[in-house]
């Protein structure tokens, strides 16, 4: 309990802190602009207009900071993609999904690892598992979750025909040590395998890689990006964690159900954004009506314009 309310102190003064750093730059703006009335006060005028802009970003992103206010927004995500029916064209669109975020990751300054890869046969991945690590990292991504689009003229086609492709995004939030989440032993069975991805002689030849079923609610989780089989198997268990809350999470809202009433789950067709590169070229997200015309920079992780549009809808 004290824990708690030392948390939700730490937010608040953070957001009273940030508030005054931004009425004292308005101040400065306040007088600068009396300056310009002087004589060669438009030399200045580059300057102010330079402070007003990220005076205008600074307050987007405070605003931002107060709508990710959920429980678990300012926890580490731990990101999975799985390709739709389609075979190779679907795999690709997955590998192009984990490279957009990969590149979102960068940008932000976030730390992220592939702790799980799993390569299609021709090329595309058949799933992906990726953490990442930063402050708020669940509360932006979050947005993410769902089923993505693409419609395009298929490399793969040798007819040169248009190919549709979805596939699922899905986020969870890492759970911290100090939330509750009850994983028995007796409940859990450990398979290890050879590392399928790169790492070297040693991962390759040695049954490092560790698969978990919970055997309670089905979910499987694996891990095979570290060299030592105990270091998989704790982040496995960390990404179990994950599952298991987020399952928790979803058992709760399948019984509010009968009071609320049926929800529209996630699947195949129900997509949250479509990426349109042939016989025009546009993304737009389905939920927020937000469109871009430059898929090549959407595609290289500049999405943030998708995110702070779906959290101010929330």
């Amino acid at each position: 309990m004290i824990r708690e309310l030392s948390k939700k102190q730490s937010k608040i003064e953070d957001i009273v802190s940030s508030f005054e750093v931004l009425s004292s730059k308005l101040s400065y703006l306040q007088e600068s602009i009396d300056i310009l009335e002087e004589e060669s006060g438009d030399l200045f005028l580059n300057d102010l207009r330079n402070e007003i802009k990220d005076l205008r970003e600074d307050l987007e992103s405070l605003e931002i900071h107060y709508l990710l206010s959920g429980e678990m927004d300012k926890n580490n995500a731990i990101l999975t993609i799985h390709p739709g029916a389609g075979g190779i064209e679907s795999q690709d669109w997955a590998q192009m999904l984990m490279r957009m975020y990969l590149k979102w990751a960068e940008r932000q300054k976030f730390n992220t690892q592939v702790v799980d890869l799993q390569m299609g046969e021709e090329a595309g991945i058949k799933s992906a598992t990726i953490t990442v690590s930063g402050p708020y990292a669940y509360g932006y991504l979050k947005s993410e979750a769902g089923v993505h689009r693409l419609v395009r003229i298929s490399p793969f086609d040798a007819n040169k025909r248009r190919h549709t492709s979805f596939a699922a995004v899905l986020v969870y939030p890492e759970v911290e040590d100090d939330v509750e989440i009850e994983i028995r032993d007796d409940d859990i069975k450990m398979d290890t395998f050879r590392s399928s991805g790169a790492g070297g002689q040693h991962v390759n030849k040695t049954s490092s890689a560790i698969r978990l079923t919970h055997l309670p609610t089905g979910i499987v989780v694996s891990c095979q990006n570290e060299r030592s089989q105990h270091k998989n198997r704790a982040l496995a268990l960390k990404i179990l964690k994950a599952r298991l809350y987020d399952f928790k999470l979803r058992e709760q809202e399948r019984k509010m159900e009968d009071f609320i009433g049926d929800k529209k789950g996630i699947a195949w067709g129900n997509q949250i954004r479509s990426y349109i590169l042939q016989p025009y070229r546009i993304v737009k997200d389905h939920r927020t009506n937000i469109e871009a015309g430059n898929v090549e920079a959407v595609m290289d992780g500049y999405i943030d314009e998708f995110i702070k549009a779906y959290l101010k809808r929330k």
